[in-house]
């Protein structure tokens, strides 16, 4: 039987073992997915042992994307513009990277949440690996202007440098600024640090939102529930990360096994599920 995983540390609250399981059922195709935690200092081996098992390929979850995208041979160009990846393809000519994290948020925003981006102002929350693959995407889908926002002003400058050329190519605004240092409003917030999944406060003003703006964690679950509560105190539209995970993991189903599958329905008998 074909095999994958997702790969994380941690990894047993993943629900992606159940959506691929889902989607397989809903295209008739036969594989097996299961997840397996990975020591901090394991990846390199963990991806050794899954290609000799005869897996075809993998899920990463942080904090193995950067490390993801170094093992591969092969890269896409929205894994090369991040430097992180979410998956991994074991293929003939050796193992391929992509990063399907941002296709998966924009699709989540637009279809699911029927928020367009193009025209918007967006707010990014963060500069590491999750923020690494979704600038591009955002980009591409031609939002006004995004302010990425992070602790620490270096790190956010190499993300937003490295992607200098596919902003101006789209026409659209990208700028840095320290967390605190925020205080216009947006139309879209995303969170993609990891404050929610570590119990810490929100880690902007709510004077980024603006009403009825779109805040979006990349967390779901307990993990989201102190982000969407501030959303909504503050008459934003709360929405966490499930369908966005839906959604990348459709892109990667898609890779993996030339099938689009029904990410709409499958997001909705999630979301049932955990209700």
């Amino acid at each position: 039987m074909d095999r994958y995983c997702v790969m994380g540390n941690p990894v047993e609250h993943s629900k992606s073992p159940w959506i691929h399981a889902r989607f397989a059922e809903l295209t008739g195709e036969t594989l097996r997915y299961d997840k397996r935690l990975v020591a901090l200092d394991g990846f390199v081996q963990a991806i050794a042992d899954l290609r000799a098992e005869g897996g075809l390929g993998c899920n990463i979850t942080v904090p193995f994307k950067f490390e993801a995208a170094r093992v591969a041979q092969i890269e896409s160009p929205r894994a090369r513009l991040a430097q992180a990846s979410n998956l991994l393809h074991f293929r003939a000519d050796g193992i391929f990277a992509d990063n399907t994290d941002g296709a998966g948020l924009v699709s989540d925003i637009q279809n699911n949440a029927g928020v367009a981006l193009a025209g918007r102002d967006v707010l990014l929350i963060g500069a590491g690996g999750a923020s690494a693959g979704v600038l591009g995407p955002l980009i591409e889908a031609r939002a006004r202007s995004i302010t990425v926002a992070n602790r620490t002003l270096d790190k956010a400058r190499a993300l937003v440098e490295r992607h200098a050329a596919l902003a101006q190519l789209h026409g659209v605004e990208v700028e840095i600024s320290e967390l605190g240092a925020v205080q216009i409003p947006f139309d879209v917030v995303v969170n993609a640090t990891a404050s929610s999944l570590s119990g810490a406060g929100v880690p902007v003003s709510p004077k980024v939102l603006k009403p009825g703006a779109l805040a979006l964690d990349m967390m779901y679950g307990p993990a989201a529930a102190g982000f969407m509560d501030w959303a909504r105190a503050h008459q934003a539209v709360p929405r966490d990360g499930l369908g966005m995970l839906v959604e990348q993991a459709a892109e990667a189903f898609l890779l993996w096994r030339g099938l689009r599958p029904p990410s709409a329905q499958v997001l909705a008998e999630l979301r049932a599920t955990l209700a």
